[in-house]
C-alpha cells in the first residue's frame, strides 16, 4: 500500500533514504496514523504533530543504542510504526495488542515506559548518567511536549540535569497545546521566545539576502547571538538560564531542518534543549483546525474527517459533574472549580464558561491543584478539585498534608475512577480506596449513579467539616434520570439496603453495585445487596447487622482488592469473635492491561457473570 513505509521494519531501514523519501515516508506515516486511528480509537493529534521529530532521531541517532524518552508516550504512534510494529499497528490500544504508550516490555526500543506527564527529563537524565557510569557511548534524548513543561518534574530534572555536565539532549515540542490550551508562565515566555517579532524580522531578511550558500552556514553563530539577544530582550531565556545550551526555535514539521540541526548538535557535550515548534494535528486538517477536539477523537471518517460518534444511552459521569457543579455555584459565588488541564475531559468546561471568575486550570500539575485547593478552603472559598485518579496519585502528599491534616473542606472528584479500558495499566483508576482509606479526616464516597453523584456533590457542598473525596467512573452512567430527581444531602458514613436476603450479603460500592443487583435477583431472595457508597466512615452498625444476619459475605469493588471495601470489611470482621466467611471481588493483585472496559470488567469478575459465578460458588458448596 505504501511505496516506503511498506520496506521500513526497523529504523535502520530508513537511514539510506534522501531527504525527499524522508518526506514522503513522514506522509505514509501520517496516513497510516490517520486511517487506524479512524476504525481504532487513540490519541490522534498528538502523534500527527511528531512524525518529523522521531523520523529524524531514528535518522540521525543509532536506535536501539541511541534512547529516546517519551513524554506521556501518547505521540509515540510514529515510533511504534518505525521500530518493528507496523504490522500489528492495527491492534493498537486492543485487548492482546501493542499499547497506546510506550513499554519496556513491548520492545527493545521502549527504553522507558510512560503513560503519565513530565517524566522525561527525569527519566532521561537517569539513563544518561548510568550510561556513563557503566561506561556505554550511547546517546540520550527527551522528547516533551509544552504541556508537560507546565509539570514540577519536569523543572526537577531540568533543574537537576543543568548543573551536570550529562551528555543529554532534551527536545522540546512547543505546540501550544496539552490536550487543551497551555496555562501559565512557561506558556506565555515560550510564546514570546517563538513569536518575537523583531528578531524574526530580522531573521528573516538575513536569511534571504545569504541564499543557501555557505555564507549562510558561517554567519550561523552571529544569527544565534542575534537570537539570543531578542530572546532575552523579550523575557529572558529560563532553558539559559537553567545552564542548557540552548538550540532553536526550528520548524518541528520540517523534517530537512530537522535532520540538518541534529546532526550538528548530536556530539555536543553537556545538557543541549532543541526548541521545536510543531503543528498539533499536522497534515490533517481537521485536526490542526481543533486540535482538542481531535487528540482522541473517536472514530471518524478519514476522508470526511466526520467523527462516528455513537448515541450515548445515558449521560457521562463528567458532564454530570459539570452540571451540577454549576447547579451549586449558582446558588454560592464561593464555589470554585480547579482542575490540572483536564477542564474538558471531566466536564468542567461546562462550568469554565458559565463561571469564569469562579474556574482555576493550574496546568499538568497535580500537587498545585491540591494544595492550592487547600489555599482557597482557608478563604472560605468552597473548592470542588477534579483530577483523574490515577493522576491523583501525583498528589498524594499533599492530600495528606495540605489537606486532611488541617482538615479543610477541600473536595477531591477523583474522575476515571476503576477499570478505564483501552488507555491501560498506566491510567487504571484502581488505587484510590486502598491509598486514602487510611488517611485521618477523610470522607470517601463513590455513587451508584448519576444522581447518587449528584447526591454526593450536594452533600460534600454542605459538609464543610473536612476534606471529602468523590470517585467516580469514566463514560456513560446507568441511564437514571437524574435531573428530574431532588439532590438529597445524604449522612455521610449510612450505607443503603438495596435487596434483603437469607443466606449471602454482597457489599457494594460504585457503579458496579447495579451489576451486583442483577446478579443477586438471579437467586430469589437468598443474596441480600448493600450500597456502601461510603466506603469511610465505614458504616459500622449495618455492618453488624449484617453479620449477624448473614453467613457469607461478598465484597464487590471496582477497585484493587487489597486495602479497599473488601480490606476494611475483613477489618471489621476480625474484631468480631464470630463472623460471617468473606469473599471479595474486585481486580487482582497484577497490572490490568489495555483492553475495551467491557473485556477488563469480565477479566476480573465484575460482569454480572462473573459475580453470579461467585454466588453459584458459595451456593455449591
Amino acid at each position: 500500500m505504501y511505496e516506503i513505509l511498506d520496506k521500513i521494519n526497523t529504523p535502520s531501514d530508513i537511514k539510506s533514504l534522501d531527504l525527499n523519501e524522508l518526506k514522503q515516508l513522514c506522509k505514509e506515516i501520517r496516513d497510516m496514523i490517520i486511517r487506524n486511528c479512524a476504525e481504532n480509537p487513540g490519541h490522534l493529534a498528538s502523534s500527527l504533530g511528531a512524525v518529523e521529530q522521531i523520523v529524524a532521531f531514528h535518522y540521525v541517532y543509532d536506535s536501539p543504542k541511541d534512547k529516546l524518552v517519551f513524554d506521556v508516550g501518547h505521540q509515540a504512534y510514529a515510533h511504534k510504526i518505525l521500530t518493528g510494529r507496523r504490522e500489528a499497528f492495527a491492534t493498537l490500544r486492543k485487548q492482546g495488542g501493542i499499547s497506546g504508550f510506550p513499554k519496556r516490555s513491548e520492545s527493545e526500543y521502549d527504553c522507558f515506559g510512560a503513560g503519565h506527564s513530565s517524566t522525561s527529563v527525569s527519566a532521561a537524565l537517569g539513563i544518561a548518567e548510568g550510561a556513563r557510569i557503566t561506561g556505554s557511548d550511547e546517546k540520550v534524548a527527551a522528547i516533551i511536549g509544552d504541556g508537560a513543561m507546565t509539570g514540577g518534574l519536569a523543572f526537577e530534572g531540568l533543574n537537576n540535569a543543568g548543573i551536570s555536565d550529562t551528555d543529554l539532549l532534551v527536545i522540546l515540542n512547543d505546540n501550544n497545546q496539552s490536550i487543551e490550551g497551555n496555562v501559565g508562565g512557561l506558556h506565555k515566555h515560550l510564546l514570546r521566545l517563538t513569536t518575537s517579532g523583531a528578531y524574526n524580522i530580522i531573521k528573516a531578511k538575513v536569511w534571504k539576502l545569504l541564499g543557501d550558500g555557505n555564507l549562510r552556514d558561517s554567519i550561523q553563530r552571529w544569527v544565534q547571538s542575534l537570537k539570543s539577544w531578542f530572546v532575552k530582550k523579550s523575557g529572558g531565556d529560563i532553558f539559559e538560564s537553567l545552564d542548557f545550551r540552548y538550540f532553536g526555535p526550528i520548524d518541528g514539521n520540517d523534517i530537512e531542518a530537522l535532520v540538518k540541526t541534529l546532526r550538528k548538535i548530536k556530539d555536543l557535550r553537556g545538557p543541549r534543549i532543541l526548541h521545536c515548534i510543531t503543528v498539533k494535528g499536522k497534515g490533517y486538517a481537521a485536526a490542526e483546525a481543533d486540535p482538542v477536539t481531535w487528540h482522541a477523537p473517536g472514530r471518524f471518517d478519514p476522508e470526511s474527517g466526520e467523527l462516528r460518534k455513537s448515541p450515548r444511552k445515558a449521560d457521562r459521569y463528567q458532564d454530570v459533574f459539570g452540571e451540577v457543579l454549576c447547579e451549586l455555584a449558582e446558588a454560592d459565588n464561593k464555589v470554585v472549580g480547579i482542575t490540572p488541564a483536564m477542564a474538558k475531559g471531566c466536564g468542567m468546561d461546562i462550568f469554565a464558561k458559565r463561571f469564569p471568575s469562579q474556574f482555576f486550570d493550574v496546568g499538568i500539575a497535580e500537587e498545585h491543584a491540591a494544595t492550592f485547593s487547600a489555599g482557597l478552603a482557608v478563604s472560605g472559598a468552597k473548592p470542588f478539585c477534579n483530577i483523574y485518579s490515577s493522576f491523583s496519585q501525583r498528589a498524594y502528599d499533599q492530600i495528606i498534608h495540605d489537606i486532611a491534616l488541617q482538615n479543610l473542606p477541600v473536595v477531591l472528584c477523583f474522575d476515571r475512577a476503576g477499570l478505564v479500558g483501552e488507555d491501560g495499566a498506566t491510567h487504571q483508576g484502581l488505587y484510590d480506596l486502598a491509598a486514602y482509606r487510611s488517611i485521618p479526616n477523610l470522607v470517601i464516597s463513590s455513587p451508584r449513579d448519576e444522581a447518587q453523584l449528584r447526591n454526593l456533590m450536594h452533600t460534600a457542598y454542605h459538609y464543610g467539616k473536612g476534606p471529602f473525596i468523590i470517585r467516580y467512573p469514566r463514560g456513560e452512567g446507568q441511564g437514571v434520570d437524574w435531573r428530574s430527581c431532588e439532590a438529597v444531602t445524604l449522612t455521610p458514613g449510612k450505607a443503603e439496603t438495596l435487596l434483603e436476603g437469607s443466606q449471602v450479603a454482597i457489599i457494594s460500592c460504585g457503579p458496579v453495585g447495579n451489576a451486583a443487583l442483577e446478579a443477586a435477583s438471579r437467586h430469589q431472595g437468598r443474596v441480600g445487596v448493600y450500597d456502601f457508597s461510603f466506603i469511610k466512615p465505614l458504616d459500622t452498625e449495618k455492618l453488624e447487622e449484617i453479620c449477624s444476619r448473614y453467613k457469607y459475605i461478598v465484597t464487590v469493588e471496582d477497585g484493587c482488592l487489597k486495602g479497599g471495601l473488601y480490606g476494611a470489611v475483613c477489618e471489621y470482621c476480625a474484631t468480631r469473635s464470630s463472623s460471617p466467611s468473606v469473599t471479595g471481588i474486585g481486580v487482582p493483585d497484577r497490572f490490568i492491561q489495555h483492553a475495551s472496559a467491557a473485556q477488563q470488567w469480565r477479566e476480573c469478575g465484575l460482569d454480572v457473570e462473573g459475580i453470579d459465578k461467585v454466588l453459584q460458588k458459595i451456593f455449591g458448596n
